[in-house]
């Protein structure tokens, strides 16, 4: 009987049972096998945020300490003091590594550059990676 042509047919390759062809259970799969994609983009999304938060939070700090070290009458240690002050205030105050000021002259302009250097918080391969951002005001001149 198992030789007979019907049992053949049914269960010949190109004719699967009803059972392979049933859709039931595949959501289960689905989910299973996206879940892990899904999160690793959204850790990717936050890492990124967190990233380019930290980076405007030092330029803007660099940029407010130039500024106070450029006006009349104020120094570079002025305007340390500044930037030190703003970045105590924010997220990236605590990866702040060094913050130094100095006077240029760009095209016979005086200048003020405050230069941060800061840990950018990484996760996985590259851990924290240090990045420099430099703020520039133009000197006050009494």
């Amino acid at each position: 009987m198992i030789n007979s042509p019907r049992y053949s047919i049914v269960r010949s390759p190109r004719f699967p049972s009803r059972r392979w062809r049933d859709d039931e259970g595949s959501a289960v799969a689905e989910f299973a096998l996206i879940t892990p994609l899904l999160l690793l983009v959204a850790v990717a999304v936050l890492q990124l945020a967190l990233a380019l938060h930290v980076r405007t939070s030092l330029t803007s700090a660099a940029a407010e300490g130039a500024r106070g070290a450029a006006l009349a009458g104020s120094d570079l240690r002025t305007g340390e003091a500044r930037t030190r002050d703003f970045l105590a205030t924010t997220l990236a105050g605590s990866a702040v590594q060094s913050v130094r000021g100095n006077l240029r002259t760009v095209q016979g302009t005086p200048m003020v550059e405050m230069h941060v250097t800061a840990d950018l918080p990484l996760i996985g391969l590259f851990g924290p990676v240090p990045m420099t951002v430099t703020g520039r005001a133009v000197v006050e001149q009494t």
